[in-house]
């Protein structure tokens, strides 16, 4: 199953009908083919301009559509993200995601974007943004800059994406990472369980991310966060099983991808997270926001990573620096103690 280049849907909802333990081992073995299975990518993201989104999302905060009590905030200035990047890297991030809520940037924009990017690979860390949707200028000019990853979810299914966004087509988020994957930047697309999709749309996502001309590097599985004030608050709670199934399926339709245990991890059990680890998850957001919404800190995902052996993956640019393996063995050894970084401003 691991090998098809084209999946149909009912080969995925022939995974989604599989038992729960057979579909964990299939989802074991082929991540086992293609990565080592203690290791765990680990990034920060960082909300660089916050609220005030002219976009409709049901489900996020960031809506100025939506009373939720957010309080916007401008572009952050260059020196105060690198700051916080430099935080992230102490605190054992290998990539820094920056995400502005915009529908899309102006140019007026891009300098300060540049900066940031560049800034960022200064430090050694993997780059990855988060801004709306691009043009083929914008796309390139930050390729230039040096990004490495470029973040645009799908969300959802095609068909039910309609319920759910009404300012953005599907057909745009395409578009986008098309753009971005003509600049030659890699792609980082997901989506959210949990808007009220049923689970043919759930199979319907992984499709369209799987049948892509080449599957995102990077796929975050994000688990609803419900904000009061949004249209989804009342939303029903995901069982917990039915996500472990998204991130398994996601694990064998897409076997050489980073997948990402994103949003909601707040709201896991400890338990949880270990079977989405073991459905082939290996990567996580660190620090204790993501974007606007809560995050487990990082002694809690340092606690949780000594309990499954686990080891944060270091950046390739970082394998060799003693320095910064000396930080996170020092980390490790005191989980148990609270640490310093606060992920997001």
């Amino acid at each position: 199953m691991a090998q098809r280049t084209k999946w149909t849907l009912e080969q995925v909802q022939t995974l989604f009908a599989m038992p729960f333990l057979e579909l964990m081992f299939e989802a074991q073995k082929t991540h086992r083919q293609h990565f080592d299975p203690r290791q765990v990518q680990v990034s920060t993201l960082l909300s660089i301009k916050t609220g005030a989104c002219p976009e409709d999302c049901k489900y996020c905060p960031q809506s100025s559509r939506y009373k939720t009590g957010l309080e916007s905030e401008r572009l952050m200035q260059v020196e105060q993200v690198l700051h916080s990047a430099r935080q992230a890297k102490a605190a054992g991030s290998t990539r820094f995601c920056m995400g502005a809520a915009w529908k899309n940037p102006h140019d007026r924009d891009m300098p300060y974007l540049e900066q940031m990017v560049q800034g960022v690979k200064e430090l050694g860390m993997e780059t990855c943004m988060t801004l709306g949707s691009l043009n083929s200028q914008q796309a390139q000019r930050l390729a230039h800059a040096g990004l490495d990853y470029y973040n645009h979810n799908l969300d959802t299914s095609p068909e039910f994406y309609g319920s759910i966004i009404t300012t953005r087509s599907y057909q745009e988020r395409l578009d986008t990472l098309d753009e971005v994957r003509n600049a030659g930047i890699k792609v980082c697309s997901g989506g959210i369980v949990g808007l009220g999709e049923t689970e043919k749309d759930r199979a319907g996502l992984l499709m369209q991310l799987a049948n892509l001309p080449t599957a995102p590097e990077s796929v975050p599985i994000n688990m609803l966060v419900k904000v009061k004030g949004t249209p989804l608050a009342d939303n029903d709670d995901v069982d917990p099983f039915d996500f472990i199934r998204t991130i398994a399926i996601a694990r064998i339709m897409m076997p050489t991808s980073y997948v990402r245990l994103s949003a909601g991890r707040e709201q896991m059990s400890e338990q949880t997270q270990a079977m989405c680890f073991m459905a082939g998850a290996n990567s996580i957001f660190y620090g204790c926001k993501l974007l606007t919404t809560p995050n487990p800190a990082e002694d809690k995902d340092l606690i949780l990573f000594n309990k499954l052996g686990l080891n944060p993956q270091q950046n390739t640019a970082e394998k060799g620096d003693n320095e910064q393996q000396q930080i996170l063995a020092e980390q490790l050894m005191y989980a148990d103690e609270p640490q310093f970084y606060n992920a997001a401003v």
